[in-house]
This record gives C-alpha cells, sequence and structure tokens, in this order.
C-alpha cells in the first residue's frame, strides 16, 4: 500500500514547531548522522503510532540520516515502560499512568510531548445483560483492568465521582485479552479498557458502556524516551516528535484510511476500527504547566492509595535539554 505525501496540517504544524522551540532544537541531518546506529521504538498494534509505523516516513527520514529505526512491540503501557526501564527501548508513547508507575520503579525517563485530550478513548464496560446501570452500583462488584494503565486512573476518578472508594470494588489486574476472556464469560462484572479494545467489544459482544472519561479524565498520550537517549540524541528525538506530527496530520486527513491499517492489527472491521481512530487526538505539543499538573495529581492519588511506594516529582521528568 502506497500512501500520498502531503503538507503538515496547520494545527499539527504549529504544534510540532512549538515543541521545536520550547526544547531548543532542530532535527539537522548532520548531527543526526552523528547519533548513533539505531532508535528503538515500542510500540502497540491498534496505536496511533502504529500508523506511524505503517506509513514509513520516520524510517525514511533517519535512514537517510544514518540511523536505523528499530520498532518492538507490545501489548500495553505499562509493559512498554517496563522496557523502557530496563533499557530495551529508546522511545516509547502511552497514557497517562503508565509514566507513573515507571518513575515510582526508578525508570530514567523523561516526558517530550503530549497528544490533545482524549477522554472519550477509555470506558467503563458491562455485559449487555448486565442489571447494572450506574457506577454506583459497583460497589462490591469485580472489575478487571490493566495494572497501572491509563484506565487504572479513570476507575478511581469514577468511583470518586460517585462518592466511592478504590476498595469499594475488587479489582482483577488483567491484561486486555485475558480481560475480556473474563468479561465475556462473567468472571468479572465490569471491565475499564481503551480503544480499539473498547470499541471491540462494543462491536462483537454488544457491550454497554456505562461511562467514559469524559468530564471525569483528559486522558493524554504521552511520548517518553529514556534520559540518556534523549540527553545524548536530542536531534532524532525532535525527529521522531515531527514525523509523529506529519502522521497525524495525515490520520485527521485519512480517518477511513487509517482504520484500513489498524484493522487488520486488532481483528476488527475498517468501520469498527475508525470509531476508536477518531476517539483519538492527534498533534503533539510541549508539556504545559497545566499537563504537569495534572500528572502529578495522578500520582499523588497514586501515592496515597499506597500504589505507588513514593511521593514523585513530574516536573523533575519533563524534558529540559541543554541549549
Amino acid at each position: 500500500m502506497s500512501f500520498r505525501k502531503f503538507p503538515l496540517s496547520r494545527r499539527v504544524a504549529r504544534a510540532a514547531l512549538a515543541l521545536a522551540a520550547v526544547l531548543g532544537l532542530t532535527a539537522a541531518p548532520a548531527q543526526a548522522q552523528q547519533a548513533g546506529k539505531e532508535f528503538r521504538i515500542g510500540w502497540q498494534k491498534g496505536s496511533s503510532i502504529a500508523v506511524v509505523k505503517a506509513l514509513g516516513y520516520l524510517e525514511e527520514r533517519l535512514t537517510r540520516e544514518g540511523v536505523a529505526v528499530r520498532w518492538i512491540e507490545f501489548t500495553a503501557g505499562p509493559q512498554m515502560l517496563e522496557g523502557l526501564n530496563v533499557g530495551s527501548i529508546d522511545f516509547a508513547s502511552v497514557g497517562e499512568t503508565p509514566p507513573v508507575f515507571a518513575q515510582a520503579a526508578g525508570a530514567n525517563l523523561v516526558y517530550v510531548g503530549n497528544e490533545p485530550p482524549a477522554p472519550r478513548a477509555e470506558k467503563l464496560l458491562v455485559q449487555k445483560d448486565s442489571p447494572i446501570q450506574s457506577v454506583k452500583e459497583l460497589k462490591g462488584k469485580r472489575i478487571a483492568l490493566n495494572k497501572g494503565s491509563n484506565v487504572h486512573y479513570l476507575l478511581v476518578k469514577l468511583l470518586e465521582r460517585e462518592g466511592l472508594k478504590y476498595a469499594d470494588v475488587e479489582v482483577a489486574f488483567l491484561p486486555p485479552a485475558d480481560a475480556r476472556a473474563a468479561f465475556e464469560r462473567k468472571a468479572v462484572d465490569a471491565w475499564v479498557i481503551w480503544d480499539p479494545f473498547g470499541a471491540a467489544a462494543e462491536a462483537q459482544i454488544g457491550a454497554r458502556i456505562l461511562a467514559d472519561g469524559t468530564g471525569v479524565v483528559n486522558n493524554y498520550i504521552f511520548y517518553l524516551a529514556t534520559r540518556p537517549y534523549a540527553e545524548k540524541h536530542p536531534e532524532v528525538i525532535a525527529a521522531a516528535i515531527e514525523e509523529v506530527n506529519r502522521s497525524g496530520a495525515w490520520t485527521v486527513g485519512n480517518y477511513a484510511e487509517a482504520a484500513r491499517i489498524l484493522a487488520p492489527q486488532i481483528g476488527l472491521t475498517p468501520e469498527v476500527t475508525q470509531v476508536s481512530v477518531e476517539r483519538y487526538a492527534y498533534g503533539v505539543q510541549p508539556l504545559s504547566a497545566d499537563v504537569i499538573r495534572q500528572q502529578q495529581q495522578i500520582a499523588d492519588v497514586f501515592f496515597e492509595l499506597k500504589l505507588i511506594p513514593k511521593k514523585l516529582d513530574v516536573a523533575s521528568v519533563v524534558w529540559q535539554p541543554k541549549k
């Protein structure tokens, strides 16, 4: 499959320029040729970065600049950041919560950018014939989720909104495939999950959305790198962000085509996949003070719940390269 070249949309182009300005760097080819021979990127099937992989613009650019790109697949964000922590990847794209757990585990990471909020892309599902009609009715129920993922925080905030505590429900920590199986056989009463897995359950088994993230969480997608790689090769990070934005601009103008790329990866029809694609937001931006504050709030909540062992300072791991 071939893809036409395109100019950046104005919004995404502004985001790319703003990020480059804030970071105080440009992705100059002469620099990148000295950057190293490999750039290892973590990815998940069905994600926006999977479109970056499929379009191939990043490989084309970095290969010209003397850097080989290697893509390493993970099942979810927490597992990806474990890879970042042990040094098996240099760059990753995940939701809000995995970086908190990774930082708490001592990962030497830095946030290098974030996409706009996408609260509709995560939700709490119940079976189509479930008698449960509100989040409040989940008290004492068993709920599946992927530990340390963005939906972990969504559950906390949904319960809080209804006057419930995290301890009022029984949480079963299961990766998406196992959670889906448990959900289908009714071994759990509800499942907190992100798209495309959520969209698949809606379409394939009639799962019902009890609540999504709208008005509750932001659900930012963050881009992270290991600190040593970012400090040694800032021009490669800049090039990666620019090409992520280029692919994002293409996706916004070609939702159906992007869905056709992702659908075979996740075993869904292009029509169902397009629902998921359109629930996300595109255009990587530098972390604002407000985004850092909100990410700090997530870290504080998980510390209070004793889900992480220590208090964190999120601002200390936002990339501030030397100028």
